[in-house]
C-alpha cells in the first residue's frame, strides 16, 4: 500500500493498528504520521517504529490519504470538527470510537465524506482482535477492502451494517471482559483444589483459547464439540449439569441484552 496513513490520538488501540500495519510489510513507517497532544508519547512512537512526527491534527489530516480517529469517544466529534476543512477532498476517515454512528460523524466531517466506523476490541493488541468495519455510502469497494486488510494485520474483521453494531458491542467489543471473568472464576475453582494461582491460570486461559480455535477451526456446532467431551457418566457432564441448572446460558444472555441495550442507549444520547 503506497498510501498515506495518518492517526490522530494513538492510545493502546491505535498503537495496535500503528504496530499492525508497520508489522505487516506492507506500510512503510515513512508513510505514516501520527498527532497525540503528548510530545513525549509521539516522540516514543517515533523511537520505537520510525514513523513520522505530526505537529498538529491538522498536519494529519493534510498530509495524508487515510486518517485513523483513534482519540477517545467523548472527544472525538470535537476534533475531528477542528480538522475537518484540512481533510482533503478524497481523504477516508476511519473512526475507532465506540459508540459514535456514522450520521454524526459526517456531520462534523460533512455528509460529502468518505467515512467507515469500525468497533476493535482489545484482543487486538495480541494479534487476535476482531472488528467490524461500516463503511458510508461513498466509501468505494477497494477502499472498504483496504481498511479491512488493516484490521486484518492483527486479527480478524468483517463487513457489518451499521444497526448491527449493537450485536458486535455485545459479542465482541465487550465480550473480553465476560471471558475474563470466565478464566478467572475456573483459575479460583482449580485454585481451591490446590492448583497453584499462576499455573490455574494458564491452564484456564490455553482451554479457552483451545476451544475458540476449535471452533472456527472445524466448522462444527459449539453443541456438538460439547458433546465430544461429555462421556457418558463423566465428570464434564457433571460440571454441564450444574451450569445449566444455575442458568448459565440465560445469565449470558441477559448480560448482553443488557449490554447491547446499553450501546444503542450511547448512541442516541
Amino acid at each position: 500500500m503506497d498510501k498515506k496513513i495518518g492517526f490522530i490520538g494513538c492510545g493502546n488501540m491505535g498503537k495496535a493498528i500503528l504496530g499492525g500495519l508497520i508489522a505487516s510489510g506492507e506500510v512503510k513507517p515513512g508513510n505514516i504520521w501520527v498527532y497525540t497532544p503528548s510530545p513525549d508519547k509521539v516522540a516514543a512512537l517515533h523511537d520505537e517504529f520510525g514513523i513520522n512526527v505530526a505537529q498538529s491534527a491538522q498536519d494529519v489530516a493534510q498530509i495524508t490519504d487515510i486518517v485513523f480517529g483513534a482519540v477517545k469517544p467523548g472527544i472525538m466529534l470535537k476534533v475531528l470538527s477542528e480538522v475537518a476543512s484540512s481533510l482533503n477532498k478524497d481523504s477516508l476517515l476511519v473512526s475507532i470510537a465506540a459508540g459514535i454512528t456514522l450520521d454524526q460523524l459526517a456531520t462534523v466531517l460533512g455528509h460529502d465524506r468518505k467515512i467507515i466506523r469500525t468497533m476493535p476490541n482489545t484482543p487486538a493488541l495480541v494479534n487476535a482482535g476482531m472488528t467490524s468495519v461500516t463503511p458510508n455510502a461513498l466509501v468505494t469497494p477497494e477502499e472498504t477492502a483496504e481498511i479491512l486488510n488493516i484490521f486484518r494485520y492483527f486479527g480478524e474483521a468483517e463487513i457489518i451494517a451499521e444497526p448491527m453494531i449493537h450485536p458486535v458491542v455485545g459479542v465482541s467489543g465487550s465480550a473480553p471482559a465476560y471471558v475474563f471473568m470466565f478464566i478467572e472464576a475456573m483459575a479460583d475453582a482449580a485454585v481451591l483444589g490446590g492448583m497453584p494461582r499462576a499455573q490455574a491460570y494458564k491452564f484456564a486461559a490455553q482451554a479457552v483459547m483451545g476451544s475458540a480455535k476449535m471452533v472456527l477451526e472445524t466448522g462444527k456446532h459449539p453443541g456438538e464439540l460439547k458433546d465430544m467431551v461429555c462421556s457418558p457418566g463423566g465428570t464434564t457432564i457433571e460440571a454441564v449439569k450444574v451450569l445449566e441448572e444455575r442458568g448459565f446460558r440465560a445469565a449470558v444472555i441477559e448480560a448482553m441484552e443488557k449490554c447491547m441495550a446499553k450501546s444503542e442507549a450511547l448512541s442516541k444520547s
